[in-house]
């Protein structure tokens, strides 16, 4: 009778009624890939081939209007496991390196956590980048030893580890994934060009840093890991936990993969393969990656209640060589201004492709405005449990559009931050961006735009002008100031969705960063 309750409760909401058997759910997250990087998704200018992405959304949904709550790795994270914007907590601006401090405190709910608690098992293969408590030697935080150092070491083999490091490669890591929620890890502290490049699996680092590497900065480094073989390990592991699960309870499986990010190292197999260069080709790598493991899926007995969903961290990287890719007809950010890093369109849209064959219909298309905060809620939405007030503050469930039905949210906007914590502000049609210029990579940067005359914040109607070329900010100044105001009370309220008002992690977070004191 419960059950029965409950089915007709979520068919009232247009909710998928899949409580009584909740979906098994894998999550795969790529590094720095573009909106327009994915062939279906920016069909006229994507010149890389995408079938695995392509047929996922052929038997599936894609999104044309989903978000990053960042343009850069490690705060989007936060968001996707927490349901909570990074500038909530301490980390403002920027990103983590791969000695930082964990960002998220063990007594914070996160989506694995919360879904062991709704008897999930979970499991993470892939690159973590949120911090780590890791064990010394000496006690003191772990560091590498000076750049210099280290680059004279290079190249010249093993090297007794505290030459490298004062990491106790024997001790054991805390406050990361498996003190959140996670039942098993196996990965890398954060990308690929932040040390130390050593594999951890749960708690422990598998090897030590006897050697010193660098795949952009320099550090300590395993002797068999190299970056060109990381993505292929992934892949194996990830296919590994799909392929030999036989628990009887559902599994979430959280694949945040290290490409096409840098280094951009695409293995023999696949150089050569795109046309367009190694980003291309890699774009190309991790495409088949992402086919490996629906391949695993599609030879499961649990295939139809399996919900896939592949998504990035934020817009492609400069990194990618964007002028050449363009100058050669590929747009990695579709017809959307700015990439990696930045305020505009081009640095937080993403690819967002799900597939649930039970739920599902095959072909479909979606153009709500989602953000990746929305994980969690949908988590208690598709499990039929309740998230508590502290948690997921915000989180606004998007499970109503996978059956094309209208999302039902408490939240009025959704907001953007760049790599520099500059702050935009998107609701419905309208985009108020509080900076000069792009806020972050791509010219004009804030400088440069003030220099030239630009007003002060930025105003778009992204249903005329999704490209972000006609500043409306001094025509429509009613627009803009309800824009703020709603911002400022998400802000100041600690939550943007429904709920008892809660507190940010900081005393003060500055709205404005270009030197403004606006009201």
């Amino acid at each position: 009778m419960k059950n029965l309750f409950l089915f007709l409760t979520m068919a009232a909401l247009g909710l998928p009624a899949q409580a009584a058997s909740p979906p098994n759910i894998i999550y795969i997250l790529a590094d720095d890939m573009g909106y327009g990087d994915v062939h279906v998704l920016n069909p006229g200018r994507c010149k890389i081939a995408t079938p695995h992405m392509d047929r996922l959304a052929a038997e599936g949904m894609f999104f044309t209007d989903a978000h990053t709550s960042s343009s850069v790795c490690t705060p989007t994270r936060y968001g996707i496991l927490t349901g909570r914007y990074n500038w909530r907590s301490r980390l403002q601006n920027g990103v983590l390196d791969g000695y930082g401090k964990p960002l998220i405190p063990t007594d914070r709910l996160t989506v694995p956590a919360f879904l062991k608690k709704n008897g999930y098992t979970t499991a993470m293969v892939g690159k973590w980048h949120l911090g780590l408590d890791i064990a010394t030697i000496d006690g003191k935080p772990a560091a590498p030893k000076s750049t210099k150092s280290l680059r004279a070491k290079m190249g010249k083999g093993a090297f007794a580890p505290e030459e490298v490091s004062n990491i106790d490669w024997r001790g054991t890591i805390h406050g990361g994934p498996v003190d959140l929620g996670f039942d098993s890890w196996y990965g890398i502290t954060a990308s690929l060009d932040f040390p130390p490049y050593v594999w951890i699996r749960d708690r422990n680092w598998v090897g030590s840093g006897t050697h010193a590497k660098a795949f952009r900065r320099p550090g300590p480094a395993s002797e068999d890991l190299e970056a060109i073989d990381v993505l292929g390990k992934l892949e194996r592991e990830s296919v590994k936990f799909v392929s030999e699960y036989k628990g009887d309870n559902p599994f979430f499986v959280y694949i945040p993969l290290p490409s096409p990010h840098t280094p951009i190292v695409p293995t023999s197999q696949w150089k050569g393969k795109s046309g367009l260069g190694t980003y291309g080709d890699f774009v190309m790598q991790t495409d088949h990656v992402i086919g490996q493991i629906m391949k695993a899926v599609d030879d499961s007995e649990f295939a139809d209640n399996t919900l896939v969903i592949v998504t990035a961290d934020n817009g492609c990287s400069k990194a990618a060589k964007i002028d050449a890719l363009e100058a050669q007809g590929h747009y990695p950010s579709a017809q959307f201004r700015g990439s990696k890093a930045d305020l505009w369109d081009g640095g937080h849209r993403v690819p967002f492709i799900v597939r649930w064959p039970n739920e599902i219909k095959a072909g479909s298309q979606s153009d709500q405005a989602i953000c990746l905060t929305d994980l969690m809620a949908t988590c208690a939405d598709l499990t039929g449990a309740k998230l508590p007030n502290n948690a997921g503050e915000d989180s606004v469930s998007f499970a109503p559009a996978l059956k094309d039905n209208p999302i039902v949210s408490s939240r009025n906007g959704i907001i953007h931050h760049s790599i520099s914590g500059h702050f935009a502000y998107r609701q419905g049609k309208w985009k108020l961006l509080l900076a000069k210029g792009s806020g972050g990579w791509t010219a004009p940067n804030e400088k440069a735009a003030a220099n030239g005359g630009a007003p002060v914040a930025q105003l778009y109607d992204m249903e005329s002008d999704p490209g972000e070329t006609a500043n409306l900010y001094t025509s429509q100044p009613e627009v803009a100031a309800s824009l703020l105001a709603q911002m400022r009370a998400d802000i100041d309220r600690g939550r943007s969705t429904d709920g008892a008002a809660a507190s940010n992690d900081v005393d003060r977070i500055e709205l404005w960063k270009s030197g403004q004191n606006q009201k």
